[in-house]
């Protein structure tokens, strides 16, 4: 909502400094934003005398101001606009800076007693003066009250922190708004240095060796107390633990400490030992434990399967696939892995993994491709019904691409499993506030914590999520010789225990007809998957309905597109999805525009346009572009070189397409051989890939399939919706073959 002097305090920035030293205009909306307060900071730097401004109330800035303006009240503020920055500054806070008028007066003074109070400050800086500390936290977007159901112990401890810690050199006042962050983590980590005894500038911020040595003799127990018990019970609160912030080590705050302890698998001892502070203060915790899990992209052999045992592992997670199917070459699971581990007395639990590296690579439709790509691949491997299987979030999601991608990707995924019978369960792998909320959102049902990614937003603040299965905390190389391997060592909760037993592993045999069982529970999912992206059973306003499209391009022609996948080495589902996808999407206009270029034909004996025909929508270029590189290549015969440049030749390849359901998937095919080889002569600047072959990873499929639409967009986004069809074409595929 908008406030009319946060409005005012706008229009002040613009018009006593827009155009000062690269100061730009903002957005006069009456609402606060980082965007004021940059404007704020850049002012107050121009004030001061700093030439090279920025958003950042950063060193230079903070010791500018100590020098020059150490206490700021009515008689020290410099000159108006100094003031007015101070009062526009207060009700973007939410405070009274009175009517910015340019007076430090008794309303500002009041106002910025107030804020001291609320930063828990005001002890160490008694009454209305700001001092530069103070006015740096004035000057950003934290917030000193309670907000959105901010916890008022978490608050208590915030507000100690800084009273507290506030005139050390590197510590600066934190939020007291209720909420573990990673600035209030940090700022734990500055305190137990402090009280380590640490100077300015070699505490850091930092849970290193000085800091985990010095916390080993600072154990604390029932009948303690001073500021170590009210460090240890702050850990307490921050980490949601059911506890009051206490200067007392009391026997029900041992009791709590014992359920931490129980929670986190950390020894049971009541007491705030080296381990449990480790827990408390960093997501890994205490490094040299050693876990009974552990994932890695090394395969499992039997040599290295006795030195995980020996090293007391019990459940390994491996990979289900590799996506780009390059290095580590090993990170899939390998042919005989799991009977080798199943041998030695492990057990299993599988990891799926896309090539996602950041929020654009997560959603629902591309949780539906993971979600069905998983499936295949634990059916491949021999994994049995009942498996969890830990879909993973490698990147740093901040709370808001959660919301906006990681959640929604769930949704696919979850949608996925239960379209296929629920035969496998959904976990998710990544850092703490990625597997709460997904957790929480119901779309998981235990949790993989990257832990050992402790920088991560998601991470830093956030508590162990109350699901978890398993927490990696450190990489680590056990055996010697030919049984050494690197792992991630992992705490297990024991939620989820893997498998110790496996069905007979699916070999990448070459494609068969489609057996009849499955014809019917492949159109159903076929059409739900393209219900899911919009498209309904009926057509909608295009041509065809989904019925129709899957007997054309699936049913009709199998033995067709099963003899030439056999010729050809590529998988039936690339062509089956290509051809689809493009009937699917078939409209009347398409179907004028064909009437209308055999007209012209047949009239003028001229080839007026080429657009997309048949049931592949296929243009004449792309077609003899393809057919004779083929032929060239001896791919293909019987056909003669065609003219691109010839109406002739272009009509009829053309017209074969548009009458000739065969010949347009058999143009399928041709148009895929010329893609992979990287279009020669073509539109097309991709490089050649690996020749065709029934094992081409995540990233060739999407690549076959994105060529075959063209150089851009929509090709590109569009590949990525084909990608989970292919997994839907591909689950029934391999079931044929294997029966």
């Amino acid at each position: 909502m908008a406030d009319e002097m946060v409005r005012k305090a706008q229009q002040f920035i613009n018009g006593a400094y827009e155009g000062k030293l690269g100061i730009d205009r903002i957005p006069e909306t009456g609402v606060t934003g980082w965007t004021t307060m940059f404007g704020l900071t850049r002012a107050l730097q121009y004030e001061l005398g700093i030439t090279s401004l920025s958003d950042t109330f950063g060193p230079t800035t903070l010791s500018t101001l100590t020098s020059k303006y150490p206490t700021l009240n009515s008689e020290t503020v410099p000159s108006e606009n100094f003031a007015r920055i101070i009062q526009s500054a207060l009700y973007c806070k939410g405070y009274d800076g009175g009517d910015i008028d340019g007076t430090y007066n008794s309303r500002v003074y009041a106002s910025i007693t107030r804020l001291k109070q609320n930063m828990g400050v005001d002890f160490t800086y008694p009454g209305g003066n700001l001092v530069p500390k103070v006015f740096k936290g004035l000057l950003n977007m934290d917030a000193y009250v309670t907000v959105n159901g901010g916890s008022d112990s978490i608050q208590a401890v915030q507000r100690w922190l800084n009273g507290q810690y506030v005139t050390r050199k590197d510590f600066f006042i934190i939020p007291a708004d209720g909420h573990h962050s990673r600035d209030v983590a940090k700022s734990m980590l500055f305190a137990v240095q402090y009280e380590l005894g640490m100077a300015d500038g070699t505490a850091n911020g930092v849970f290193g060796p000085g800091t985990q040595s010095g916390l080993k003799s600072h154990t604390v127990a029932t009948g303690d107390s001073g500021p170590w018990v009210q460090l240890f019970s702050a850990g307490m609160v921050l980490n949601h633990r059911p506890v009051s912030f206490t200067g007392t080590f009391s026997s029900s705050l041992s009791s709590a400490v014992s359920d931490f302890q129980s929670f986190a698998k950390l020894p049971v001892t009541g007491k705030g030992d080296f381990s449990t502070w480790a827990s408390l203060l960093v997501s890994y915790g205490d490094q040299a434990r050693k876990g009974e899990a552990c994932d890695g992209v090394t395969r499992i052999t039997p040599a290295r399967a006795a030195a995980l045992k020996a090293e007391g592992i019990k459940y390994v997670g491996r990979y289900l696939t590799n996506p780009t199917g390059g290095k580590p070459y090993e990170k899939a699971i390998q042919e005989g892995e799991l009977q080798t581990i199943a041998d030695a007395g492990l057990r299993c639990f599988p990891i799926y993994q896309t090539y996602g590296r950041d929020a654009s690579d997560f959603n629902y439709i591309a949780g539906r491709t993971a979600g069905q790509a998983a499936v295949n691949a634990a059916l491949d491997h021999g994994f049995k019904a009942g498996a969890r299987i830990f879909f993973a979030v490698d990147f740093d999601a901040l709370d808001e691409d959660v919301t906006s991608s990681v959640l929604p990707h769930f949704k696919g995924i979850e949608d996925a499993i239960a379209d296929d019978g629920n035969r496998y369960a959904v976990g998710v792998y990544g850092p703490r506030n990625v597997c709460t909320r997904v957790s929480e959102a119901g779309h998981a049902t235990a949790a993989f914590v990257s832990d050992m990614s402790s920088g991560f937003s998601g991470n830093f603040g956030y508590p162990l999520p109350e699901n978890w299965a398993y927490d990696q905390i450190v990489t680590r190389t056990v055996g010697s010789g030919d049984g050494a391997i690197e792992i991630d060592n992992n705490i297990a909760s024991g939620r989820d225990t893997g498998q110790g037993s496996f069905n007979a592993p699916r070999t990448q045999k070459p494609d068969t007809r489609l057996d009849d069982s499955v014809l019917t529970a492949m159109q159903t999912d076929v059409g739900k998957y393209m219900e899911s992206l919009g498209y309904p059973l009926d057509g909608g306003t295009r041509s065809y309905q989904h019925w129709k499209c899957f007997q054309s391009t699936v049913v009709d022609h199998d033995a067709l597109i099963t003899s030439l996948s056999d010729k050809y080495g590529l998988r039936k589902a690339l062509i089956q999805t290509s051809a689809y996808w493009e009937m699917r999407h078939i409209e009347p206009l398409d179907e004028a525009a064909w009437e209308a270029t055999i007209l012209a034909y047949n009239t003028t004996g001229k080839f007026i346009k080429d657009s997309s025909t048949g049931i592949a929508k296929q243009r004449a270029l792309t077609l003899i572009g393809a057919w004779n590189h083929c032929l060239t290549k001896g791919y293909a015969t019987g056909r003669p070189i065609l003219d691109p440049s010839s109406d002739d030749d272009k009509y009829s390849i053309w017209k074969k397409a548009h009458d000739d359901e065969e010949f347009a998937l058999t143009s399928v095919f041709m148009i895929d051989m010329w893609d992979i080889d990287g279009k020669p002569g073509g539109d097309d600047n991709s490089p050649a890939m690996r020749s065709p072959r029934l094992d081409y990873n995540d990233s060739e499929i999407y690549d076959v399939l994105r060529r075959y639409q063209g150089p851009a967009e929509p090709a590109f986004s569009e590949a990525k919706k084909r990608l989970g069809l292919y997994y839907v074409m591909e689950k029934y595929n391999a079931i044929s073959r294997n029966l």
